[in-house]
């Protein structure tokens, strides 16, 4: 049983976008992304007249690709639990067949089998093959890229869907009053307010397909006033997410200058396979509610994590914090850098000599930050938190 779980634990390790000392997750994401690349190529040079020559080459292509991404789907709901350890393992694989991506693999892989089990309904199940286009998003699924765009929707979701709104009350308002005027003139143009709406998509979101255009002089007047104001409406959108990407783009760049300007001090802090965070998603960690996981570096790539994010054990997060004013406090806190030449170093915390009202409270080596007790030695480079009282004068 424990031999299954181990072999379950690493294929998901294996599955998921995998670090570049772990050769069979990277090989595993190659071959997912050719497998991609080569599925829609298929797909696409399928539609062209040159391709009749080529037909059982691209079929077989279809063939092996689908047969890998049928592999890939089956092990991912397999260990769906350890995507989702907060939840029981069916609970987890309901999850995961329901969620984004799960829907995607789902319907990457129906329309090869679908006709079998219907032959009648070949032509129509071919239509989902279309949705293979969106696998291309589970490559930068992971990284900044994707994440910004995520971001930028959720933190601007308000303003988007206000916009959206003023843009359908505009559709509906110009498509009667473009049939009011318009419909005795010309009522094979304009025959119901259907017809209107459809000059007025089209006119407030494009210049016009000149299919249907204004022939009366109230018509034309009205089609001047909601051109202006179709360019503008939809502008604000285009404002509101092109603002939402300058900043999200700044907040990512400017760490440093936000630190000096919001008095935030950032901690590196790495993972290793017996860290109680590895294995869990960010959402379940409980940090204090001054602390924040603000990015996690991951084989090179700095990514913006995201509550679902599962902590890997060859992490390294960055975490940010208020930073602690004491110059109206009875405590200083004090750094102290040891060098090779300081009596402290290579003794135990325990043999130093300081202060009673003073305390080590931390120990900075390297890029790790120590809890010390007394059998901590002190090493060269070290870099020691102390916090003590100060001395009141009345």
């Amino acid at each position: 049983m424990a031999k299954v779980k181990h072999l379950r634990k690493r294929i998901f390790d294996i599955i998921q976008i995998g670090s570049r000392e772990d050769v069979p997750s990277v090989v595993f994401d190659i071959v997912i992304t050719v497998a991609i690349f080569l599925n829609l190529f298929a797909m696409f040079f399928s539609t062209f007249e040159q391709s009749k020559p080529y037909t059982r080459a691209l079929f077989v292509i279809e063939v092996v690709t689908v047969v890998i991404f049928t592999v890939e789907y089956i092990l991912r709901v397999i260990t769906a639990d350890y995507l989702y350890p907060d939840k029981k393992p069916v609970v987890a694989r309901i999850f995961f067949i329901f969620s984004f991506y799960g829907l995607i693999d789902l319907l990457t892989i129906m329309p090869f089998y679908l006709p079998m089990i219907f032959p009648a309904g070949a032509v129509a199940f071919r239509v989902f093959r279309v949705v293979r286009i969106f696998r291309l998003f589970k490559i930068n699924a992971q990284f900044d890229a994707f994440n910004v765009i995520i971001e930028v929707l959720k933190d601007k979701k308000n303003q988007i869907f206000s916009c959206i709104t003023m843009i359908a009350i505009l559709t509906l308002a110009s498509s009667l009053c473009m049939y009011s005027a318009e419909h005795e003139a010309q009522p094979e143009a304009f025959e119901n307010a259907f017809s209107g709406i459809w000059w007025s998509v089209s006119t407030l979101l494009t210049v016009g397909y000149g299919d249907i255009y204004p022939i009366t002089t109230i018509g034309k007047i009205f089609a001047i006033i909601i051109s202006f104001l179709g360019v503008g409406m939809v502008a604000i959108p285009t404002g509101i997410i092109s603002a939402g990407f300058v900043e999200q783009f700044t907040k990512m760049k400017s760490l440093t200058t936000y630190e000096e300007k919001h008095d935030v001090h950032f901690v590196v802090s790495d993972m290793n396979p017996t860290h109680s965070w590895v294995g869990k998603q960010i959402k379940d960690i409980l940090l204090p509610p001054e602390v924040l996981i603000v990015a996690i570096y991951r084989d090179g790539i700095m990514m913006v994590p995201n509550g679902n994010v599962v902590i890997d054990e060859a992490d390294r997060l960055i975490l940010g914090a208020h930073f602690y004013e004491a110059e109206d406090d009875d405590i200083v806190l004090t750094e102290l850098k040891i060098n090779a030449e300081n009596p402290w170093t290579g003794k135990k915390v325990r043999d130093l000599d300081f202060s009673r009202k003073e305390l080590i409270v931390r120990i900075r080596r390297k890029n790790k930050l120590l809890i010390p007790n007394g059998d901590t030695q002190v090493k060269a480079g070290d870099v020691i938190m102390f916090i003590a009282k100060k001395e009141i004068k009345k």
